[in-house]
């Protein structure tokens, strides 16, 4: 199977096919195998990659860093204090500066606008590392992981359920790309917490194409019985006020992923996954913040005997990301 990705943009899920998907995985494998192999051939010497952060990430960061030194490219980052987006310059002059000097643009942020306007304005392509709405680069990262532990299930025989706050850039990005590529998904979530009605259509009429088969329920158990995976992701951001945490944390308490939630998954096999970081205990200043404000002292979204247990593939998850974002870019600007 081959496909011309050449200056594609990659800004969310929808703009893509299964196929292509496909393919992006299948070479995120490729050149896994080759980077431990020792095998790896550069097809970016030469390229330049800018990496706007309006968010900070360790995994993000450092997987387009490496995934480009690997590939003979070189980036430059450019971290909140430095980008002038939306302060002095817009994200239209932005792009247009910037695509005199890179071969490729990279942004973390909040609005999906923003990425949309860079890859507008753009003449080379634009990759959306996270925005509060998609998590595109997280999905290749999260399919491939889940194939690799899968025993040889092909993709639409893995199911997966998705606890916790479904509108979110994870709910949303993890139900769309389950509808397309044909998995068995299952959103479990309060209803206040429900992807909106235009993702809910956006994934019923990717699933009607696919045949994949959506679950959207505020029943734990019936989203997790005979899942494969169960993801979740954080819960409150730091820096939300304490209404917002007494809120969020009322609501979401019975959709922690604790031994009970992998028990109720009935498979023996079933797997733990979190994009990270995971509050699951008070090691951190701000895992101690959180059990200080919510009395939660055996973590948060994910107890610590499931994070510590042979269940959690979460760090595989996390490699993952290195060899998927590479795919994109060798896909997108590679020669």
């Amino acid at each position: 199977m081959s496909f011309n990705l050449h200056h594609r943009d990659y800004l969310k899920e929808i703009d893509f096919t299964a196929r292509e998907l496909g393919f992006l995985l299948d070479l995120a494998r490729d050149l896994k195998r080759a980077k431990y192999s020792g095998t790896e051939i550069p097809r970016l010497t030469g390229k330049n990659i800018a990496l706007i952060f309006e968010k900070t990430s360790t995994r993000t960061r450092c997987a387009f860093e490496v995934a480009a030194y690997d590939q003979g490219a070189h980036t430059t980052y450019l971290d909140p204090s430095s980008s002038q987006i939306g302060h002095k310059e817009s994200a239209a002059d932005t792009a247009r500066v910037l695509s005199r000097f890179y071969d490729a643009i990279e942004f973390r942020g909040a609005a999906q606008a923003t990425v949309e306007t860079l890859a507008e304005y753009a003449d080379v392509p634009v990759y959306n590392g996270l925005t509060d709405e998609w998590h595109p680069t997280q999905m290749l990262a999260d399919f491939l992981t889940m194939i690799e532990h899968g025993h040889g299930k092909p993709i639409e025989e893995i199911s997966y359920c998705y606890l916790g706050d479904a509108r979110s850039n994870m709910g949303h990005s993890l139900y769309v790309m389950g509808a397309i590529m044909e998995a068995d998904v299952r959103i479990a979530a309060p209803r206040e917490l429900w992807p909106s009605e235009e993702i809910q259509k956006i994934a019923a009429e990717r699933a009607a194409d696919s045949g994949a088969r959506l679950t959207l329920t505020d029943d734990p158990a019936e989203g997790l019985a005979g899942a494969d995976y169960v993801h979740t992701d954080v819960w409150v951001s730091m820096g939300e006020p304490k209404e917002v945490w007494d809120q969020r944390v009322a609501l979401l308490r019975p959709y922690q992923v604790n031994a009970a939630a992998l028990e109720a998954t009935s498979n023996p096999r079933a797997r733990f996954m979190h994009c990270l970081p995971a509050f699951h205990d008070t090691r951190t200043v701000v895992g101690h913040d959180i059990a200080e404000k919510t009395g939660m002292t055996d973590g948060l979204e994910v107890t610590d005997e499931v994070f510590e247990s042979k269940a959690n593939i979460a760090f595989d998850q996390a490699e993952n990301r290195l060899h998927t974002i590479k795919a994109v870019m060798v896909a997108t600007i590679g020669g």
